[in-house]
């Protein structure tokens, strides 16, 4: 495929996201070109719309990439039967909902010389890369996560994330454990965690972590569903030259309470710039290392009833 070429891409699944972010990524990008939405329940005006990805396979439609935004649960099959077709996939993170699925996709993507792509936006984030650079020479002696947001207001009506492979609260945790994993310096495991269910949810609407990492320095993470007023998209770390502090989701770099580094938002063009660089190199990007911190969460996590969740 030549420079001038645009990635075709089809989308699979419109919901919020898809809408929010990667629709303008894509027309802000001229090496993708979106040729076809699957959804079953919106369409994208302009565009040829399928209720089922075996319909867009079926139509004739050329495409040569799909980006998949739908809930976690259902995404294995629709991954692994585009990969099989020989197109390259971008998962939206969670990339499955096990470990396990995504294995098997990253064996597929492989065999099939096609593109894999484990999507962490939130890497992507304008302060993350400076905050991992500040960090690189420093003695870390603590770290806290502190990530509270308001259901109600940031995944509306979505019933699916209170399900089993919902992840629950842990649906925006993990874009936490995503910045943590980038920006400190050694791996980390958990050692406990309290998980709040809901009595009439499956999945947890608050949690509490300890993690140590392989130098012994405590790191805690705390997570809830319910905050109201002002959110919390944070990340301190305690270290010999000083606090460091991502706030807004990593989008603000603070040392010592002065703002040292800050610039509008581009998790999605960041992300959708991989895509592209990885299908001109023939590799893939296969990362579950949040997903993983987060199964331990509910290996090793107690459960503690919290009082029924009722949009």
């Amino acid at each position: 495929m030549s420079v001038a070429t645009p990635i075709r891409v089809a989308l699979i699944g419109l919901g919020k996201i898809a809408r929010d972010q990667h629709l303008p990524a894509m027309a802000a990008d001229p090496r993708f070109e979106l040729v076809a939405v699957v959804s079953r329940h919106a369409e994208q005006a302009g565009l040829p719309n399928f209720h089922t990805l075996d319909e867009l396979l079926a139509s004739g439609v050329a495409f040569d990439a799909v980006a998949l935004c739908t809930p976690p649960q259902v995404r294995h099959g629709l991954a692994r039967q585009a990969l099989e077709a020989g197109k390259h996939v971008m998962l939206e993170k969670p990339p499955g909902a096990t470990l396990s699925e995504v294995e098997d996709l990253r064996q597929v993507a492989q065999a099939r010389g096609v593109t894999l792509q484990t999507t962490w936006h939130s890497r992507h984030a304008p302060a993350v890369a400076p905050a991992r650079e500040w960090l690189s020479d420093k003695t870390i002696t603590a770290a806290r996560i502190l990530w509270k947001e308001d259901v109600r207001v940031w995944h509306p009506g979505q019933d699916w994330i209170w399900e089993p492979g919902g992840l629950g609260v842990f649906d925006p945790g993990i874009n936490a454990l995503s910045i943590a994993t980038a920006v400190l310096p050694r791996p980390f495991f958990l050692t406990s965690a309290t998980l709040h269910v809901p009595e009439n949810r499956q999945s947890p609407i608050a949690a509490d972590l300890a993690f140590v990492d392989t130098a012994g320095v405590a790191i805690s993470a705390t997570f809830d569903f319910l905050q109201t007023g002002p959110q919390s998209w944070d990340i301190e770390v305690d270290t010999d030259g000083g606090l460091l502090r991502l706030s807004h989701g990593g989008s603000r770099l603070w040392i010592d309470g002065a703002l040292v580094h800050e610039q509008p938002e581009a998790e999605y063009p960041g992300l959708y710039a991989r895509f592209a660089e990885l299908i001109a190199a023939g590799g893939s990007d296969v990362d579950v290392t949040p997903l993983r911190h987060v199964a331990d969460a509910f290996l090793l996590g107690r459960r503690v009833a919290a009082p029924a969740f009722v949009e």
